[in-house]
Protein backbone atom coordinates (compact mmCIF):
# COMPACT_ATOMS: atom_id res chain seq x y z
CA UNK A 1 0.00 0.00 0.00
CA UNK A 2 2.09 3.38 -0.85
CA UNK A 3 4.33 7.48 -1.73
CA UNK A 4 3.81 10.63 -3.28
CA UNK A 5 3.26 12.16 -6.64
CA UNK A 6 5.91 14.18 -8.93
CA UNK A 7 8.97 12.86 -10.90
CA UNK A 8 11.52 14.14 -8.10
CA UNK A 9 9.33 13.36 -5.23
CA UNK A 10 9.54 10.74 -2.77
CA UNK A 11 7.26 8.64 -4.18
CA UNK A 12 9.38 7.89 -7.25
CA UNK A 13 12.37 7.57 -5.62
CA UNK A 14 13.41 3.77 -6.48
CA UNK A 15 14.93 3.30 -3.35
CA UNK A 16 12.33 4.91 -0.94
CA UNK A 17 9.73 2.74 -3.40
CA UNK A 18 11.33 -0.61 -1.43
CA UNK A 19 10.55 0.94 1.77
CA UNK A 20 6.76 1.56 0.32
CA UNK A 21 4.62 -1.74 1.25
CA UNK A 22 0.70 -2.58 1.48
CA UNK A 23 -1.13 -4.51 3.41
CA UNK A 24 -0.55 -3.00 -0.62
CA UNK A 25 -3.74 -4.50 4.49
CA UNK A 26 -8.71 -2.69 15.66
CA UNK A 27 -10.29 -1.30 26.96
CA UNK A 28 -12.70 0.37 24.74
CA UNK A 29 -15.96 -0.89 23.92
CA UNK A 30 -16.90 -0.73 20.41
CA UNK A 31 -17.15 2.40 18.64
CA UNK A 32 -19.23 2.99 15.13
CA UNK A 33 -20.68 5.96 13.86
CA UNK A 34 -22.80 6.67 16.34
CA UNK A 35 -20.51 6.53 19.27
CA UNK A 36 -18.84 9.93 17.70
CA UNK A 37 -21.44 11.88 16.31
CA UNK A 38 -23.52 11.32 19.43
CA UNK A 39 -21.37 12.68 21.94
CA UNK A 40 -19.40 15.60 20.81
CA UNK A 41 -19.17 17.35 24.24
CA UNK A 42 -17.05 14.98 25.09
CA UNK A 43 -14.13 16.17 22.77
CA UNK A 44 -13.15 20.03 23.89
CA UNK A 45 -12.56 22.26 21.04
CA UNK A 46 -8.84 22.17 19.60
CA UNK A 47 -6.40 25.38 20.16
CA UNK A 48 -6.18 27.71 16.82
CA UNK A 49 -3.29 26.54 14.69
CA UNK A 50 -0.19 28.30 15.30
CA UNK A 51 1.28 28.06 11.42
CA UNK A 52 5.30 28.50 11.20
CA UNK A 53 8.32 26.54 9.74
CA UNK A 54 8.25 23.01 9.01
CA UNK A 55 10.33 20.52 11.48
CA UNK A 56 13.13 19.34 9.78
CA UNK A 57 13.06 16.81 6.53
CA UNK A 58 14.77 13.72 5.70
CA UNK A 59 17.90 13.90 4.00
CA UNK A 60 17.40 14.04 0.00
CA UNK A 61 14.02 15.26 0.76
CA UNK A 62 12.93 18.08 -1.80
CA UNK A 63 10.39 20.31 0.11
CA UNK A 64 8.16 23.00 -1.68
CA UNK A 65 9.66 26.05 0.29
CA UNK A 66 5.68 27.13 0.67
CA UNK A 67 4.64 24.88 3.06
CA UNK A 68 4.11 25.45 6.36
CA UNK A 69 3.05 23.51 9.81
CA UNK A 70 1.58 23.50 13.05
CA UNK A 71 0.73 20.99 15.60
CA UNK A 72 -2.74 19.80 16.64
CA UNK A 73 -2.89 18.46 20.31
CA UNK A 74 -5.14 15.27 20.26
CA UNK A 75 -5.61 12.45 23.42
CA UNK A 76 -3.73 9.11 23.02
CA UNK A 77 -6.92 7.42 24.46
CA UNK A 78 -10.08 9.08 22.77
CA UNK A 79 -12.10 7.06 25.65
CA UNK A 80 -9.72 8.78 28.24
CA UNK A 81 -10.38 12.24 26.52
CA UNK A 82 -8.48 14.14 29.49
CA UNK A 83 -5.66 12.03 29.87
CA UNK A 84 -2.48 11.56 28.13
CA UNK A 85 -1.88 14.13 24.99
CA UNK A 86 -0.12 13.76 21.95
CA UNK A 87 0.93 15.81 18.81
CA UNK A 88 -0.04 15.36 15.30
CA UNK A 89 1.92 17.40 13.16
CA UNK A 90 0.38 19.32 9.99
CA UNK A 91 1.29 21.01 6.89
CA UNK A 92 -0.57 23.27 4.69
CA UNK A 93 -0.26 24.92 1.13
CA UNK A 94 -2.49 27.51 0.75
CA UNK A 95 -5.08 28.04 -1.84
CA UNK A 96 -3.64 30.23 -4.77
CA UNK A 97 -7.06 31.97 -5.43
CA UNK A 98 -8.49 32.90 -2.14
CA UNK A 99 -11.68 34.26 -4.14
CA UNK A 100 -12.25 30.98 -5.52
CA UNK A 101 -11.34 28.92 -2.09
CA UNK A 102 -13.66 25.97 -1.45
CA UNK A 103 -12.43 24.46 1.39
CA UNK A 104 -9.29 22.03 2.97
CA UNK A 105 -8.33 18.56 0.63
CA UNK A 106 -6.73 16.88 3.54
CA UNK A 107 -3.65 14.56 1.99
CA UNK A 108 -2.69 11.01 2.84
CA UNK A 109 -0.07 8.79 0.87
CA UNK A 110 -0.81 5.43 2.64
CA UNK A 111 1.98 3.21 3.78
CA UNK A 112 0.37 2.36 6.55
CA UNK A 113 2.86 4.40 8.25
CA UNK A 114 4.17 6.55 5.80
CA UNK A 115 4.64 10.73 7.04
CA UNK A 116 2.80 13.26 4.61
CA UNK A 117 3.93 16.66 5.68
CA UNK A 118 5.67 16.63 2.02
CA UNK A 119 2.77 15.22 0.55
CA UNK A 120 0.73 18.62 -0.56
CA UNK A 121 3.97 19.43 -1.97
CA UNK A 122 4.30 16.77 -4.20
CA UNK A 123 0.82 16.50 -5.28
CA UNK A 124 0.77 20.04 -6.35
CA UNK A 125 2.53 19.74 -9.86
CA UNK A 126 -0.06 17.23 -11.16
CA UNK A 127 -2.93 19.69 -9.98
CA UNK A 128 -4.77 22.10 -12.07
CA UNK A 129 -5.26 25.31 -11.02
CA UNK A 130 -8.91 25.12 -10.70
CA UNK A 131 -8.03 22.34 -7.94
CA UNK A 132 -4.85 24.70 -6.19
CA UNK A 133 -7.17 27.84 -6.48
CA UNK A 134 -9.91 26.32 -4.95
CA UNK A 135 -7.98 24.25 -1.95
CA UNK A 136 -5.71 24.42 1.02
CA UNK A 137 -4.10 21.24 0.66
CA UNK A 138 -3.43 19.49 4.04
CA UNK A 139 -0.44 17.17 4.74
CA UNK A 140 -0.11 15.33 8.11
CA UNK A 141 1.91 12.88 9.71
CA UNK A 142 -0.87 10.45 10.92
CA UNK A 143 -0.22 9.50 15.27
CA UNK A 144 3.20 7.76 15.89
CA UNK A 145 4.33 8.63 12.45
CA UNK A 146 7.30 10.96 11.15
CA UNK A 147 7.43 14.10 13.72
CA UNK A 148 3.52 13.19 15.28
CA UNK A 149 5.02 11.70 18.69
CA UNK A 150 6.62 8.59 16.74
CA UNK A 151 6.39 5.46 18.17
CA UNK A 152 9.11 2.76 17.99
CA UNK A 153 9.36 -0.80 19.11
CA UNK A 154 13.53 -0.98 18.80
CA UNK A 155 13.39 -3.43 16.13
CA UNK A 156 17.26 -4.59 15.72
CA UNK A 157 16.22 -4.77 11.21
CA UNK A 158 14.64 -1.48 10.92
CA UNK A 159 13.69 -2.40 7.70
CA UNK A 160 9.64 -2.56 6.83
CA UNK A 161 10.88 -5.49 4.09
CA UNK A 162 12.09 -7.41 6.82
CA UNK A 163 8.89 -8.21 8.72
CA UNK A 164 7.60 -10.15 5.47
CA UNK A 165 7.57 -13.55 6.12
CA UNK A 166 9.03 -15.75 3.34
CA UNK A 167 8.80 -19.15 4.48
CA UNK A 168 12.23 -20.99 4.39
CA UNK A 169 13.22 -22.84 1.15
CA UNK A 170 11.34 -26.04 2.10
CA UNK A 171 8.04 -24.39 2.48
CA UNK A 172 8.90 -24.59 6.38
CA UNK A 173 7.30 -21.41 8.60
CA UNK A 174 9.22 -22.48 11.66
CA UNK A 175 11.40 -19.91 11.87
CA UNK A 176 8.88 -17.41 11.33
CA UNK A 177 6.86 -18.29 13.91
CA UNK A 178 9.82 -17.52 15.91
CA UNK A 179 10.54 -14.08 14.25
CA UNK A 180 6.80 -13.47 14.86
CA UNK A 181 6.51 -13.82 18.47
CA UNK A 182 9.99 -12.13 19.31
CA UNK A 183 8.91 -9.13 17.27
CA UNK A 184 5.77 -8.92 19.20
CA UNK A 185 7.08 -9.43 22.23
CA UNK A 186 10.35 -6.59 21.35
CA UNK A 187 7.32 -4.50 20.73
CA UNK A 188 5.36 -5.07 23.96
CA UNK A 189 8.95 -4.40 25.73
CA UNK A 190 9.76 -1.23 24.34
CA UNK A 191 6.41 0.58 23.14
CA UNK A 192 4.39 -0.71 25.72
CA UNK A 193 0.87 -0.95 25.94
CA UNK A 194 0.20 2.61 24.59
CA UNK A 195 1.02 1.26 21.26
CA UNK A 196 -2.34 -0.37 21.30
CA UNK A 197 -3.98 3.02 20.90
CA UNK A 198 -2.00 4.10 17.53
CA UNK A 199 -5.00 2.66 15.11
CA UNK A 200 -6.53 3.79 11.90
CA UNK A 201 -10.14 4.54 13.96
CA UNK A 202 -8.12 7.15 16.39
CA UNK A 203 -6.34 8.93 13.68
CA UNK A 204 -9.67 9.42 12.07
CA UNK A 205 -10.54 10.46 15.18
CA UNK A 206 -7.07 12.78 14.98
CA UNK A 207 -7.98 14.17 11.24
CA UNK A 208 -11.60 15.47 12.90
CA UNK A 209 -9.88 17.67 15.11
CA UNK A 210 -7.75 19.18 12.45
CA UNK A 211 -10.99 19.63 11.37
CA UNK A 212 -11.49 21.74 14.07
CA UNK A 213 -8.31 23.64 14.53
CA UNK A 214 -8.85 24.69 10.35
CA UNK A 215 -12.14 26.17 11.58
CA UNK A 216 -13.50 23.98 8.69
CA UNK A 217 -17.10 22.73 8.74
CA UNK A 218 -16.22 19.63 6.73
CA UNK A 219 -13.39 18.07 4.75
CA UNK A 220 -12.23 17.11 1.69
CA UNK A 221 -9.87 14.54 1.33
CA UNK A 222 -7.69 12.22 -1.07
CA UNK A 223 -6.48 9.14 0.13
CA UNK A 224 -3.84 6.60 -1.47
CA UNK A 225 -3.16 3.13 -0.77
CA UNK A 226 -3.92 2.50 2.83
CA UNK A 227 -4.65 5.97 2.91
CA UNK A 228 -7.96 4.89 1.30
CA UNK A 229 -9.12 2.97 4.77
CA UNK A 230 -8.32 5.88 7.03
CA UNK A 231 -10.58 7.88 4.73
CA UNK A 232 -13.27 5.51 4.60
CA UNK A 233 -12.91 5.09 8.05
CA UNK A 234 -13.17 8.81 8.51
CA UNK A 235 -16.35 9.17 6.34
CA UNK A 236 -18.09 6.26 8.52
CA UNK A 237 -17.39 8.17 11.63
CA UNK A 238 -17.94 11.70 10.54
CA UNK A 239 -20.53 11.60 7.60
CA UNK A 240 -21.81 14.93 7.95
CA UNK A 241 -17.91 16.34 8.28
CA UNK A 242 -16.92 14.89 4.66
CA UNK A 243 -17.02 17.08 1.65
CA UNK A 244 -15.35 15.34 -1.18
CA UNK A 245 -13.80 12.33 -1.11
CA UNK A 246 -10.96 10.31 -3.13
CA UNK A 247 -9.50 6.82 -2.44
CA UNK A 248 -7.07 5.99 -4.75
CA UNK A 249 -5.77 1.97 -4.35
CA UNK A 250 -8.17 0.96 -2.66
CA UNK A 251 -8.76 -1.48 0.94
CA UNK A 252 -11.71 -3.45 1.02
CA UNK A 253 -12.78 -2.67 4.59
CA UNK A 254 -14.18 -5.92 5.26
CA UNK A 255 -11.33 -7.47 4.96
CA UNK A 256 -8.43 -5.52 7.06
CA UNK A 257 -6.07 -7.14 7.51
CA UNK A 258 -5.44 -10.65 7.30
CA UNK A 259 -7.33 -10.47 4.24
CA UNK A 260 -5.85 -7.91 2.48
CA UNK A 261 -2.76 -9.50 2.64
CA UNK A 262 -3.92 -12.72 1.56
CA UNK A 263 -4.83 -11.22 -2.18
CA UNK A 264 -1.38 -10.05 -2.45
CA UNK A 265 -0.57 -13.73 -4.31
CA UNK A 266 -3.73 -13.17 -7.01
CA UNK A 267 -3.00 -9.65 -7.40
CA UNK A 268 1.09 -10.52 -8.31
CA UNK A 269 -0.04 -13.09 -10.67
CA UNK A 270 -1.79 -10.17 -12.50
CA UNK A 271 0.48 -7.43 -12.57
CA UNK A 272 3.39 -9.85 -12.89
CA UNK A 273 3.04 -10.47 -16.61
CA UNK A 274 3.45 -6.63 -17.26
CA UNK A 275 7.19 -6.84 -16.43
CA UNK A 276 7.52 -9.89 -17.82
CA UNK A 277 6.49 -8.70 -21.18
CA UNK A 278 9.06 -5.78 -20.73
CA UNK A 279 11.68 -8.00 -20.03
CA UNK A 280 10.71 -10.64 -23.31
CA UNK A 281 10.89 -7.31 -25.34
CA UNK A 282 14.90 -7.11 -24.39
CA UNK A 283 15.69 -10.77 -24.51
CA UNK A 284 18.33 -10.31 -26.68
CA UNK A 285 19.90 -7.78 -24.15
CA UNK A 286 19.07 -9.53 -20.77
CA UNK A 287 18.47 -13.19 -21.72
CA UNK A 288 15.57 -14.00 -19.60
CA UNK A 289 13.21 -15.49 -22.08
CA UNK A 290 11.97 -14.48 -25.24
CA UNK A 291 8.31 -14.14 -24.05
CA UNK A 292 6.59 -13.59 -20.93
CA UNK A 293 5.78 -17.10 -20.10
CA UNK A 294 9.73 -17.71 -20.11
CA UNK A 295 10.67 -14.92 -18.72
CA UNK A 296 8.18 -16.30 -15.63
CA UNK A 297 9.45 -19.51 -15.49
CA UNK A 298 13.32 -18.00 -15.30
CA UNK A 299 12.36 -15.37 -12.74
CA UNK A 300 10.63 -18.25 -10.52
CA UNK A 301 13.82 -20.74 -11.13
CA UNK A 302 16.23 -17.78 -9.50
CA UNK A 303 13.83 -17.33 -6.30
CA UNK A 304 14.17 -20.60 -5.98
CA UNK A 305 17.76 -20.72 -6.30
CA UNK A 306 18.53 -17.54 -4.39
CA UNK A 307 15.95 -19.25 -1.49
CA UNK A 308 18.67 -22.15 -1.49
CA UNK A 309 22.07 -20.39 -2.22
CA UNK A 310 22.21 -16.55 -1.15
CA UNK A 311 24.46 -15.28 -3.65
CA UNK A 312 27.10 -12.73 -1.91
CA UNK A 313 27.72 -9.10 -3.13
CA UNK A 314 31.49 -8.59 -3.94
CA UNK A 315 32.75 -6.19 -1.68
CA UNK A 316 29.83 -6.00 0.74
CA UNK A 317 28.18 -7.70 3.69
CA UNK A 318 25.07 -8.14 1.90
CA UNK A 319 23.93 -11.46 0.36
CA UNK A 320 20.77 -11.20 -2.59
CA UNK A 321 18.44 -13.79 -1.81
CA UNK A 322 15.10 -14.60 -2.45
CA UNK A 323 13.13 -12.79 -0.25
CA UNK A 324 15.07 -9.71 -1.20
CA UNK A 325 14.34 -10.29 -5.08
CA UNK A 326 10.92 -10.92 -4.82
CA UNK A 327 10.63 -7.53 -1.95
CA UNK A 328 12.39 -5.66 -5.11
CA UNK A 329 10.20 -7.24 -7.44
CA UNK A 330 7.07 -6.36 -5.44
CA UNK A 331 8.58 -2.46 -5.15
CA UNK A 332 9.11 -1.59 -8.71
CA UNK A 333 6.05 -2.94 -9.97
CA UNK A 334 3.87 -0.17 -8.36
CA UNK A 335 4.96 2.18 -10.99
CA UNK A 336 5.10 1.33 -14.90
CA UNK A 337 8.11 3.97 -15.57
CA UNK A 338 10.00 1.65 -13.21
CA UNK A 339 9.57 -2.05 -15.14
CA UNK A 340 12.78 -1.36 -17.00
CA UNK A 341 14.45 -0.53 -14.23
CA UNK A 342 13.30 -4.36 -12.64
CA UNK A 343 14.34 -6.26 -15.45
CA UNK A 344 17.76 -4.77 -15.13
CA UNK A 345 17.48 -6.32 -11.24
CA UNK A 346 16.51 -9.67 -12.55
CA UNK A 347 19.49 -9.38 -15.04
CA UNK A 348 22.07 -8.67 -12.48
CA UNK A 349 20.30 -11.33 -9.29
CA UNK A 350 20.92 -13.83 -11.93
CA UNK A 351 24.86 -12.74 -12.95
CA UNK A 352 25.26 -12.29 -9.20
CA UNK A 353 23.84 -16.04 -8.64
CA UNK A 354 26.44 -17.43 -12.17
CA UNK A 355 29.09 -15.29 -10.18
CA UNK A 356 29.77 -12.91 -12.72
CA UNK A 357 28.14 -10.02 -11.67
CA UNK A 358 29.35 -6.62 -14.18
CA UNK A 359 30.32 -3.07 -12.97
CA UNK A 360 26.53 -2.43 -14.53
CA UNK A 361 25.31 -5.38 -12.56
CA UNK A 362 26.47 -3.65 -8.91
CA UNK A 363 25.39 0.51 -9.86
CA UNK A 364 21.80 -1.43 -10.59
CA UNK A 365 21.71 -3.82 -7.29
CA UNK A 366 23.12 -0.76 -5.35
CA UNK A 367 20.25 1.80 -6.73
CA UNK A 368 17.38 -0.47 -5.57
CA UNK A 369 18.74 -1.41 -1.77
CA UNK A 370 19.52 2.11 -0.60
CA UNK A 371 17.19 2.60 2.13
CA UNK A 372 15.51 5.93 2.84
CA UNK A 373 16.82 8.09 5.60
CA UNK A 374 14.04 9.42 8.33
CA UNK A 375 14.11 12.78 8.93
CA UNK A 376 15.69 13.59 12.26
CA UNK A 377 14.69 12.70 15.40
CA UNK A 378 12.23 9.88 13.91
CA UNK A 379 13.45 6.17 15.01
CA UNK A 380 15.40 4.27 12.32
CA UNK A 381 12.56 1.70 12.76
CA UNK A 382 9.23 4.42 13.06
CA UNK A 383 7.49 2.98 9.57
CA UNK A 384 7.57 -1.12 10.83
CA UNK A 385 6.85 -0.38 13.99
CA UNK A 386 3.81 1.93 12.98
CA UNK A 387 3.19 -0.81 10.48
CA UNK A 388 2.79 -3.17 12.78
CA UNK A 389 0.87 -1.59 15.32
CA UNK A 390 -2.06 -0.38 12.41
CA UNK A 391 -2.15 -3.58 10.58
CA UNK A 392 -2.28 -5.51 13.91
CA UNK A 393 -4.07 -3.04 16.32
CA UNK A 394 -6.76 -2.30 13.78
CA UNK A 395 -8.41 -5.84 13.49
CA UNK A 396 -7.62 -9.04 15.39
CA UNK A 397 -5.58 -11.71 13.39
CA UNK A 398 -5.70 -15.66 13.70
CA UNK A 399 -3.66 -17.09 16.76
CA UNK A 400 -3.46 -20.24 14.99
CA UNK A 401 -0.18 -21.41 13.88
CA UNK A 402 -0.87 -25.00 12.52
CA UNK A 403 -3.41 -22.66 10.53
CA UNK A 404 -0.88 -20.68 9.25
CA UNK A 405 1.35 -23.63 8.20
CA UNK A 406 -1.77 -25.14 5.94
CA UNK A 407 -2.55 -21.75 4.57
CA UNK A 408 1.06 -21.13 3.55
CA UNK A 409 1.45 -24.44 1.75
CA UNK A 410 -1.27 -24.24 0.05
CA UNK A 411 -0.59 -20.31 -0.86
CA UNK A 412 2.55 -21.53 -2.10
CA UNK A 413 0.94 -23.86 -4.80
CA UNK A 414 -1.73 -21.25 -6.17
CA UNK A 415 0.76 -18.31 -6.20
CA UNK A 416 4.10 -19.46 -6.94
CA UNK A 417 5.32 -15.61 -7.59
CA UNK A 418 4.95 -14.57 -3.69
CA UNK A 419 5.62 -18.33 -2.50
CA UNK A 420 3.02 -18.53 0.54
CA UNK A 421 4.13 -15.22 2.18
CA UNK A 422 0.74 -13.44 1.73
CA UNK A 423 -0.99 -16.60 3.73
CA UNK A 424 1.82 -16.92 5.96
CA UNK A 425 2.48 -15.70 10.43
CA UNK A 426 2.94 -12.29 11.26
CA UNK A 427 4.05 -10.42 14.45
CA UNK A 428 0.32 -10.09 15.00
CA UNK A 429 -0.65 -13.67 15.36
CA UNK A 430 1.31 -12.65 18.79
CA UNK A 431 -0.38 -9.13 19.39
CA UNK A 432 -2.54 -7.77 22.38
CA UNK A 433 -6.30 -7.75 21.81
CA UNK A 434 -7.30 -4.73 19.89
CA UNK A 435 -9.24 -2.15 21.86
CA UNK A 436 -12.16 -1.86 19.44
CA UNK A 437 -13.52 -3.20 17.10
CA UNK A 438 -13.48 -1.75 13.08
CA UNK A 439 -15.30 1.07 12.51
CA UNK A 440 -18.82 -0.63 10.77
CA UNK A 441 -18.78 0.98 7.11
CA UNK A 442 -22.43 1.19 5.30
CA UNK A 443 -23.41 2.43 2.28
CA UNK A 444 -25.74 4.78 3.89
CA UNK A 445 -24.98 8.59 3.88
CA UNK A 446 -23.97 10.82 1.22
CA UNK A 447 -23.33 10.24 -2.42
CA UNK A 448 -19.67 12.10 -1.89
CA UNK A 449 -17.02 9.43 -2.51
CA UNK A 450 -14.67 8.95 -6.06
CA UNK A 451 -13.05 5.23 -6.13
CA UNK A 452 -9.88 5.02 -8.35
CA UNK A 453 -8.92 1.75 -9.16
CA UNK A 454 -6.51 -0.05 -11.82
CA UNK A 455 -7.19 -3.44 -13.52
CA UNK A 456 -3.62 -4.67 -12.46
CA UNK A 457 -3.10 -3.14 -9.53
CA UNK A 458 -1.16 -5.97 -7.19
CA UNK A 459 -0.77 -3.76 -3.89
CA UNK A 460 -4.24 -3.54 -3.48
CA UNK A 461 -5.83 -5.39 -5.94
CA UNK A 462 -8.86 -4.53 -8.50
CA UNK A 463 -11.11 -7.48 -5.89
CA UNK A 464 -10.14 -5.64 -3.47
CA UNK A 465 -11.56 -1.61 -5.28
CA UNK A 466 -14.48 -3.42 -6.43
CA UNK A 467 -15.17 -4.72 -2.79
CA UNK A 468 -15.29 -1.64 -1.20
CA UNK A 469 -17.37 -0.48 -3.77
CA UNK A 470 -19.57 -2.61 -3.21
CA UNK A 471 -19.87 -2.13 0.75
CA UNK A 472 -20.07 1.27 0.16
CA UNK A 473 -23.14 1.07 -2.80
CA UNK A 474 -25.04 3.85 -3.89
CA UNK A 475 -21.97 6.60 -2.18
CA UNK A 476 -19.78 6.12 -4.31
CA UNK A 477 -18.66 5.79 -8.68
CA UNK A 478 -15.80 3.30 -9.68
CA UNK A 479 -13.40 4.77 -12.10
CA UNK A 480 -11.77 1.51 -13.35
CA UNK A 481 -8.81 1.89 -15.64
CA UNK A 482 -7.33 -0.97 -17.59
CA UNK A 483 -3.41 -0.08 -16.57
CA UNK A 484 -0.97 -2.01 -14.25
CA UNK A 485 0.50 -0.66 -11.02
CA UNK A 486 -0.79 1.16 -8.02
CA UNK A 487 -1.45 4.19 -9.02
CA UNK A 488 -4.14 6.02 -10.95
CA UNK A 489 -4.03 9.40 -10.58
CA UNK A 490 -1.39 11.06 -13.05
CA UNK A 491 -0.62 7.90 -14.71
CA UNK A 492 -1.63 8.34 -18.12
CA UNK A 493 -5.25 8.16 -18.29
CA UNK A 494 -6.98 11.26 -19.46
CA UNK A 495 -10.16 9.49 -18.50
CA UNK A 496 -8.96 9.03 -15.10
CA UNK A 497 -7.63 12.05 -14.62
CA UNK A 498 -10.51 14.50 -15.99
CA UNK A 499 -12.85 12.22 -13.86
CA UNK A 500 -11.20 13.18 -10.78
CA UNK A 501 -10.81 16.76 -11.80
CA UNK A 502 -13.91 17.29 -12.55
CA UNK A 503 -15.03 16.29 -9.21
CA UNK A 504 -12.78 18.19 -7.06
CA UNK A 505 -14.13 21.05 -9.10
CA UNK A 506 -17.34 20.53 -9.16
CA UNK A 507 -18.56 18.33 -6.09
CA UNK A 508 -20.41 15.98 -9.18
CA UNK A 509 -19.70 12.64 -9.13
CA UNK A 510 -19.68 10.57 -12.50
CA UNK A 511 -23.85 9.33 -12.85
CA UNK A 512 -22.39 5.81 -13.15
CA UNK A 513 -18.86 4.01 -12.97
CA UNK A 514 -16.82 4.68 -15.20
CA UNK A 515 -14.15 2.20 -17.33
CA UNK A 516 -11.50 3.64 -18.94
CA UNK A 517 -9.25 2.40 -21.67
CA UNK A 518 -7.05 5.37 -22.60
CA UNK A 519 -3.95 4.97 -20.81
CA UNK A 520 -1.11 5.85 -22.48
CA UNK A 521 2.87 5.64 -21.22
CA UNK A 522 4.99 8.33 -20.27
Amino acid sequence: MNNTRGSGSPRRRIGAALAVTTLTVLGVAACDSADDEDHPASVPPAAALAWGPCPAAAPGTTRDPRLTCAKVKVPLDYGRPDGTSIEVVVSRLGATDPAKRHGVLLLNPGGPALPGLDTPGAMAPTLPKPVLDGYDLIGFDPRGVGTSTPQSCGLDNPSLAALFPYPAADGSIDANVQAARATAGKCAAKAGENLRHFTTANTARDLDRVREALGEAKISYWGQSYGTYLGTVYNALYPDRTDRVILEGNVDPAHVWAGEAESWGKGMAERFPDAAAVAAAQHATLGLGATPDEVTRTYLALADRLDHRPAPVPGTPQSVNGAMLRGITYALLLHNETLPVLTQVWKAAADLADGHLTEADGQVLEQVSAEAPAAPGVPADNQATMFLALTCGDAEWSHDVGGYARSTAADRKTWPLTAGMPANIWPCAFWPQPVEKPVTVTGNDARNTLILQNRRDHATTWDSGTGLRRVLGDRAALVGVDNGGHYVYHEGSACADNATVSFLDTGRLPDKDIDCTDVTRH
